[in-house]
């Protein structure tokens, strides 16, 4: 997220919108991405979704290494830099993403908004998280974040680095000691 940032080629949905609230707040990226990600939970509750120990953690560690990151990353200027950071923005965020959902320990709070409403309602994954990231995408751009051809990278490359990087990451299902994760996976292995 921090590289994606720095590179300031665009941002994928979420942290478009994050980014776009950041601009009219007293708050860190990184608050931001923690207040948003525990409003999300609470959306969970109507539909019956049980967080997991990845879940929690995914609210607070995430906007925490945001926030280290943004310290640590200058913000780039050279043309060239800005497109290194943002591939490996993405690339990391691929990484990551097959880290936590293959460790089967409930999904971030954005994911299993999505999960909960395939579940909820019997829509297409395809479709709800279309419509989810889109509606995120635009209430952020229109907030101020920013929507670029980073936007655009993310949205065609996330699904088959996580697609790739899923399996590799994924702790064989009979190790885990919550089924809710592995519940969540298939579905998002699905939209990947």
């Amino acid at each position: 997220m921090g590289l994606m940032i720095r590179a300031n080629l665009g941002l994928d949905p979420w942290d478009a919108f994050h980014q776009g609230i950041a601009t009219h707040v007293p708050w860190s990226f990184g608050v931001v991405t923690i207040v948003v990600g525990a409003a999300v939970l609470l959306l969970w509750i109507p539909l019956r979704q049980r967080p997991g120990l990845g879940t929690l953690s995914n609210v607070v560690v995430v906007g925490v290494a945001v926030d280290a990151a943004l310290w640590a990353l200058p913000t780039m200027t050279w043309l060239p830099g800005r497109w290194t950071f943002l591939i490996a923005g993405i690339v990391l965020n691929g990484i990551a993403g097959g880290c936590y959902i293959g460790a089967g320990l409930g999904p971030g709070p954005r994911d299993g908004l999505m999960t909960g409403l395939v579940a909820k309602t019997g829509g297409s994954v395809r479709v709800i998280r279309t419509g989810i990231e889109l509606g995120v995408l635009a209430i952020g751009w229109l907030l101020g974040g920013t929507v670029g051809i980073g936007t655009i990278l993310y949205a065609i490359s996330i699904g088959p680095v996580v697609h790739v990087t899923l399996p590799l990451l994924t702790v064989p299902s009979g190790t885990t000691s919550t089924t809710q994760g592995s519940a969540d996976d298939g579905g998002l292995a699905a939209a990947a």
